[in-house]
C-alpha cells in the first residue's frame, strides 16, 4: 500500500492509492480520499474550568455526536468524489469521512483504460475491501470498534446496496443519494436484458449510442452556489457522460434484477430522492428542480426492497444529486440527513 499524499481538492484532503492487480488493460487501482479533521478547540483554561465548576457544567466538553463513526462514500456513473461540503457535514459532527474513487474512475483512471468499465458489480468487493483495510489501519490506535456508515450516490448507491446485503455484519447504517436501483425503462428491462446479454458476450466493450445531451450538467451549473463553487475535472466528469459499454450495462441490469428480487440489508437505510423526475428532451427551467436521470417513483418503490428498515425522504426541487441542488432544496436535504442521523445515533444508544 502506498502512502497518503495531498489530494487534488487541496490542503483539507489527502488520497491513498490502493493497488488491485492488473487486467487486460493494465494496472488496476482504487483511490481512497480522506477529509482531514479540523483543528480541535483548545483545552479549557484553569479559569474556564473554575467557571464551569461553579456553573455545574462538565469540565470537559462531551464528544461530538458522531465520534467513533466512519463514513465511506462511493460516487455515481461518470463521476468521482469532489463534494467538499458533504465531507464537512460529517467531519463537523465528529465522523471520519472517506470517499472511494472506484477502479477506472476519477483519480483511479489510468491511460488506456475503458472509463468506468466493469463486467460484474461484485468485483467492486475488492475495491471496498481495500478501502476498509486502509481505514482500519488508519484507526488502529483508537482501541475501540468504529461504526461504519455507507453512503452512495446513483450507481454507487446500487453498488453499496448489493455489497451491504452480501456483507450483513459490516455496515451500521446505509445512506443513499438517488440510488440507481431500477432501470429507467423498467417495464422494458425484461425485453432489453437478453439483447444486452448477447452483445455483452460477443462484444462487451461495444459502446451504446450517446444519449446524454448535457442537460443535467447544465442544471447543476445553473443552480450552483456562487459562494461555494465546486470545480470538477472534465476528464473525470465529462459532459456528455462517459460511453456506456455492453458488458457494463449487463452488470447494471443484473444488479437491478437482484434488487427487484429483494435484498437483506439488516442496517437501517435512508434514501434521499427528488420529489419529481423530468424527461430531458430539451432544455427548460424545470430541469433545474427535478431528477433528470432516474424515475424517482420507481426508485422510491425499489427502495422498499433493500431491507426491513428503510426511510425514504422526498425533497422538493432537488436534482439527481440532492446535495448539488438549488440552495433551498440542498438545505432541505442536509436537514433531513441530519434528522435521520440524529435519530440513528439516539436509537443505537451511542
Amino acid at each position: 500500500m502506498t502512502a497518503w499524499v495531498p489530494d487534488v481538492l487541496g490542503d483539507e484532503f489527502e488520497q491513498l492509492t490502493l493497488p488491485l492487480g492488473e487486467d487486460h488493460e493494465g494496472e488496476i487501482v482504487a483511490t481512497l480520499v480522506r477529509a482531514l479533521p479540523e483543528a480541535p478547540p483548545p483545552a479549557p483554561t484553569a479559569w474556564e474550568r473554575f467557571v464551569r465548576r461553579v456553573q455545574g457544567r462538565p469540565l470537559v466538553d462531551p464528544p461530538p455526536m458522531l465520534d467513533g463513526v466512519d463514513v465511506l462514500y462511493v460516487h455515481g456513473w461518470s463521476d468521482y468524489f469532489f463534494q467538499k461540503r458533504l465531507a464537512r457535514f460529517w467531519t463537523s459532527r465528529g465522523a471520519r469521512f472517506l470517499a472511494l474513487d472506484l477502479r477506472k474512475y476519477g483519480r483511479s483512471l489510468r491511460e488506456g483504460q475503458t472509463p468506468g468499465y466493469i463486467a460484474d458489480l461484485a468485483t467492486y468487493d475488492e475495491d471496498i475491501a481495500a478501502a476498509l483495510e486502509a481505514m482500519r489501519a488508519d484507526a488502529a490506535d483508537s482501541g475501540t470498534r468504529r461504526r461504519l456508515v455507507l453512503m452512495g450516490h446513483s450507481t454507487g448507491g446500487l453498488v453499496l446496496s448489493l455489497w451491504a446485503s452480501r456483507h450483513p455484519d459490516a455496515a451500521d447504517a446505509v445512506i443513499l443519494n438517488s440510488p440507481w436501483l431500477e432501470f429507467q425503462l423498467a417495464p422494458l428491462r425484461a425485453a432489453i436484458a437478453p439483447m444486452v446479454e448477447l452483445q455483452a458476450r460477443l462484444r462487451p466493450l461495444d459502446a451504446a449510442p450517446q444519449i446524454d445531451l448535457g442537460f443535467y450538467a447544465r442544471a447543476q451549473a445553473a443552480v450552483a452556489d456562487p459562494d461555494d463553487l465546486m470545480e470538477t475535472n472534465p476528464q473525470w466528469r465529462p459532459v456528455p457522460a462517459m460511453s456506456v459499454n455492453a458488458g457494463w450495462l449487463r452488470a447494471i441490469l443484473h444488479g437491478h434484477r437482484t434488487v427487484a428480487e429483494g435484498l437483506s440489508i439488516p442496517a437501517p437505510v435512508c434514501v434521499l430522492l427528488s420529489a419529481k423526475s423530468a424527461l430531458p428532451t430539451r432544455w427548460s427551467d424545470e430541469l433545474t428542480s427535478a431528477d433528470t436521470v432516474l424515475v424517482v417513483e420507481d426508485i422510491a418503490q425499489r427502495s422498499l426492497k433493500l431491507g426491513s428498515s428503510v426511510t425514504v425522504e422526498r425533497i422538493d426541487g432537488a436534482l439527481h444529486d440532492v446535495f448539488l441542488s438549488r440552495k433551498q432544496a440542498r438545505d432541505d436535504a442536509y436537514a433531513r440527513l441530519e434528522r435521520w442521523v440524529t435519530g440513528w445515533v439516539a436509537a443505537t444508544g451511542s
